[in-house]
Formats: C-alpha cells, sequence, structure tokens
C-alpha cells in the first residue's frame, strides 16, 4: 500500500512579487507571468492522475493558481479546490491579508471552489489568525493535521499555499532566506509523506525522491534548528524595519521561479 503524499506548491507570480512597493496592495491578483507560470507547472507536474484532493489557501493569487495548475485533476474528477484558511500566508501586510468572503464568493463565482471554510474574521490577522510565530506555528499544525484527515491512507493532496508559510508548514527552514523570505520559488512543488505515530503534530518529510530532484542535502535535524532560529530573528527584524529590503530583487526572484519549474519537470 502506497502512502498518503502531499505535494506543496508555492503559488505563482502575483503583482506583490515585482516590488516591496508592492507589498501594500490589497489580495493581490497574478500577473501575465504568474498564469505562465502555472501553464508551465501545468505541464510539469507529473502526478496528475494521482491526486484526490487539491487545497489552497483562500488568497486569491493561491486559489488562482490551483484552478490554473491542477486543471486536468480538477476537470478530469470534478474535483473542487478546497480553500483553507489555516494556510494563509504568515504576515499581515495587505498582500498577504485575504479578502472576505463575499468579495471571494463574487470573484470565483462559477469556479470550483469550496469556501465552506472560510468564517468570519479568517482575514483579520487577530487572535488564532495573528502574524506571530506562535499563532502561525499553531494553524500550521491544525493544517496538517486536517490534512492527514483528508488524505486518509493513500490520498495524493496538492496544497498551495505562500512562501513564508510553507517553512513553518513543513517544519524545514532550509534555504529560508534564498528568495525574499522563504526559500521556495514561485511554482515550485515538493512532495511529502506523513510521519507515522507523531500524533497531533502530523508532522511531514519530504520524500528522497523530491530532495533528489531539487538537489537538496539530506535533511539535519540539528541544521534545520540553527536555520529556524535565525529565521525567527529575521521575523522580529522585518517587522521592526517594517519590510525593508531591496525592491530590485523581486524580478529576480521570478525568473528564478520560472526556470525551478521547468527544471523540475
Amino acid at each position: 500500500m502506497a502512502p498518503a503524499h502531499l505535494h506543496c506548491v508555492r503559488h505563482a507570480q502575483g503583482y506583490h512579487n515585482l516590488t516591496i512597493d508592492n507589498h501594500k496592495l490589497p489580495d493581490p491578483a497574478l500577473t501575465d507571468l504568474g498564469k505562465q507560470q502555472c501553464a508551465d507547472l501545468q505541464r510539469a507536474f507529473p502526478y496528475h492522475d494521482r491526486i484526490t484532493h487539491v487545497v489552497a489557501s483562500p488568497i486569491k493569487r493561491t486559489l488562482w493558481t490551483a484552478l490554473l495548475a491542477f486543471a486536468p485533476a480538477i476537470a478530469a474528477k470534478n474535483l473542487k479546490v478546497i480553500a483553507l484558511p489555516e494556510i494563509q500566508e504568515t504576515s499581515d501586510l495587505p498582500c498577504d491579508t485575504g479578502s472576505d468572503r463575499a468579495e471571494l464568493e463574487r470573484e470565483f463565482a462559477g469556479q470550483p471552489v469550496d469556501l465552506s471554510r472560510v468564517e468570519d474574521g479568517w482575514n483579520s490577522k487577530k487572535g488564532r489568525w495573528a502574524a506571530t510565530p506562535e499563532a502561525v506555528a499553531e494553524r500550521a499544525r491544525v493544517a496538517r493535521v486536517f490534512l492527514r484527515e483528508l488524505a486518509g491512507e493513500e490520498g495524493e493532496v496538492v496544497v498551495v499555499t505562500h512562501g513564508g508559510l510553507l517553512h513553518t508548514f513543513t517544519q524545514d527552514w532550509s534555504g529560508f532566506g534564498k528568495f525574499c523570505g522563504t526559500g521556495w520559488a514561485n511554482t515550485e512543488y515538493r512532495t511529502y509523506t506523513f510521519v507515522p505515530n507523531s500524533g497531533d503534530e502530523a508532522r511531514i518529510i519530504e520524500t528522497p525522491e523530491s530532495r533528489a530532484k531539487r538537489g537538496a542535502s539530506p535533511f539535519s535535524e540539528e541544521e534545520n534548528r540553527k536555520l529556524k532560529e535565525m529565521a525567527d530573528r529575521e521575523w522580529l527584524t522585518q517587522e521592526s524595519e517594517n519590510q525593508t529590503k531591496d525592491p530590485a530583487t523581486g524580478p529576480a526572484i521570478q525568473e528564478v521561479g520560472a526556470e525551478a519549474v521547468k527544471a523540475q519537470g
């Protein structure tokens, strides 16, 4: 019996990725390049026939990435993209703050999207939705538990989410500073299995094949712990400096992302 798999994906390029100044844009759309990245991912992704569920953050760019990149499986199997608020992006910047459910219902009218889990206040960035390391970690844990139940014993679940959240969700901090706040390129995907007997943590681990495909070294718990400490310090620094990274880095991130998708194919 094959184990259940999660295929974790970072969204395609949004307008907020172009410059730091665009971080003030509320719930930005995909760029034309982002839509092309979705088409590239659709061609490169080798497991469309195995997909049992598609899950995405309720932010517009992740929902559209899921709809465009995984259209073959969605159409063939009559799937709906499950919008899961727990996997929204980590910061409280306008670009990382989702729209109210009513707005999402208007935007995705006629699209195969399940918004039933999107509750009032999901985008408040307060309480359990706060943009703090502790709240984000708890949301990621809750999401993993939900996805473990959804996947069952043999499910193949696509999870489309965000570069910052993916480090907390996977508990893998390698390369977190490679791009702007993440080690994941736009539309990059990695494949994970659940760690047996990990209880309420529902831990996941990247498959050896997935790590080999992207040229990653063997996972080291000690190195990962140090990287997480560095990431937490950077998180606090970014909050105090109000995201003052060089805007010129934005376009370069996307070029690397497009090449990363092609390389995975």
